[in-house]
């Protein structure tokens, strides 16, 4: 227990998009001890906070209430009496029918310090990512925001139907989609036309967005056989006809696809970021960890012997991680590898290396060992002595091939690539209920490690409607050795031509 009483930082995490959140609510997530985030906060905002924070999670939808709004409250104080900084992560904005006036009332009488981080509200943009403007100078001027759902408890109803219906306002409804029928009648009853347009956006800005539109008339039917559930916005007013000329979010190449990224999750950034700007709801289910050797002792050997050596080879970014991450822990820095040449397998490695100052003597002009075979053929490399930081279990043909030229190789393992499942039940649960579009493997490992946690089930019969992507010959020759035959193998061996191969086979179909 500490005299020092944290603060409460009510925060609004926005609409479901990772990238609309605000650069003040990333700080504080970073900085707060505590982080209390609710059901429409995205999860990915939780990779800002620290290794050491606590996570908290109280999340309400449909009446199923992890904590009642009550203990939420008590939670923030507690949380605060006992020193933490708390970042309270709320859905959209927390003044915008978020609680967060209550939740700032009850820190108040207790004497907690708290400030408010306004969020992006689904309020709009939701309907901006469906091509929905709330105003529009032809249209409307003005915008009325109104909850779906009033607290049942309160004696006298502030819904105001007969303005609402009179009104040339959009109106915009949040949390009402159980209630669409009965805000639907009373607008019509009230004298709202019953051909006005009507759209509800699910799950808006992410790529699970889905949006149904119709008139008063016919949007209740609609809805119901779209199938379409909270959390949804409904949208009423003259705007939502502009949908039609105006929607770009869900006309994005590989909108709506559910692409399993299956690399671990440190290097996985890369390929969600551009998959995710193309359209695709990317699941994260890493299949590998990457991690220092057991025995690091043979990579400090080479590094201290590093005069001894002529060239220095990295196959791969997390060689190159790794072994400059073992050379500044030796308390060294770049200045003992002057006297080295370098070579890399393909142009991100060449640019990670290239961010410790150092420029590649020799890039092949494909991306696997073989080439870099050829390359060495146009220098003097007999006799000369070649350090290989790779994985634990890689390909021998570099060291057998650079031996037979003449040159001393000495491999040390700088990484390796363990198994994880800790997404086995999430990635068959998937794969059973047919949720996965498509399946990427980026390496040999991540091929091997998806399919031995499949080893229990039919393989064949989950994957029959999945998509396979390889980053190249190599991945896909251990995919052909495991039962997959892939889909897709990339034209150029990156995440880049990962990305390029699949949006390309997108595209080919209607």
């Amino acid at each position: 227990m500490t005299d020092k009483t944290g603060i409460v930082y009510l925060i609004g995490a926005g609409p479901g998009d990772p990238g609309l959140l605000t650069i003040k609510a990333k700080e504080c997530i970073e900085t707060a001890d505590v982080v209390v985030y609710d059901y429409l906060a995205s999860p990915f905002l939780l990779e800002y906070a620290r290794k050491d924070a606590q996570i908290i999670y109280v999340g309400k939808k449909g009446g199923d209430h992890t904590l009642t709004q009550d203990k939420i409250n008590q939670l923030l104080v507690d949380k605060a009496k006992q020193g933490f900084d708390v970042a309270r992560l709320k859905g959209g904005d927390p003044f915008v029918f978020g609680r967060g006036g209550e939740e700032a009332q009850m820190l108040l009488s207790h004497g907690v310090a708290y400030e408010v981080v306004p969020g992006v509200t689904s309020a709009i943009a939701a309907p901006a990512y469906a091509g929905i403007p709330v105003t529009h100078r032809d249209h409307t001027s003005f915008v009325s925001f109104i909850t779906g759902h009033e607290d049942p408890t309160k004696k006298d109803s502030s819904m105001q139907w007969d303005v609402y219906a009179k009104s040339n306002a959009t109106l915009v409804f949040l949390m009402g989609v159980k209630n669409l029928e009965n805000i639907v009648k009373n607008l019509v009853k009230h004298g709202k036309p019953s051909d006005t347009p009507v759209a509800l956006v699910r799950w808006g800005t992410t790529a699970r967005q889905q949006t149904v539109t119709g008139t008063l008339e016919t949007i209740v039917e609609r809805v119901t056989l779209a199938k379409l559930k909270s959390p949804a916005i409904i949208v009423i007013g003259h705007v939502v006809s502009l949908r039609q000329e105006l929607a770009w979010f869900d006309k994005k190449p590989l909108f709506g696809k559910q692409i399993v990224v299956t690399r671990a999750r440190a290097q996985a950034s890369d390929l969600v970021s551009k998959l995710s700007k193309l359209g695709a709801r990317c699941i994260e289910i890493p299949t590998i960890l990457i991690a220092p050797p057991e025995d690091i002792a043979p990579l400090k050997k080479s590094i201290k012997n590093i005069t001894d050596y002529d060239w220095l080879i990295f196959t791969s970014v997390n060689g190159v991680k790794f072994f400059f991450d073992t050379l500044f822990d030796m308390g060294k820095d770049v200045r003992v590898l002057g006297h080295l040449k370098f070579a890399c397998i393909g142009p991100v490695t060449k640019e990670r290396l290239k961010e410790y100052g150092i420029i590649s003597d020799i890039l092949p002009d494909t991306y696997r060992a073989e080439s870099v075979i050829d390359a060495f053929s146009m220098v003097e490399i007999k006799n000369k002595k070649v350090l290989l930081p790779r994985a634990k279990i890689a390909r021998t043909i570099l060291p057998e091939e650079l031996t037979k030229m003449g040159a001393c190789v000495d491999e040390v393992t700088a990484y390796e690539t363990q198994l994880y499942t800790g997404a086995k039940d999430e990635l068959i649960s998937l794969l059973e209920n047919n949720e996965i579009d498509a399946v990427t493997f980026t390496s040999s490992s991540t091929v091997s490690n998806f399919m031995s946690q499949l080893e229990s089930k039919d393989a064949e019969k989950l994957l029959k409607n999945v998509v396979t992507v390889s980053i190249g010959p190599i991945t896909s020759e251990t995919a052909r050795s495991l039962g997959i035959e892939p889909d897709i193998e990339a034209e150029a061996y990156t995440i880049q031509g990962l990305v390029d191969s699949l949006l390309t086979y997108y595209e080919s179909r209607p």
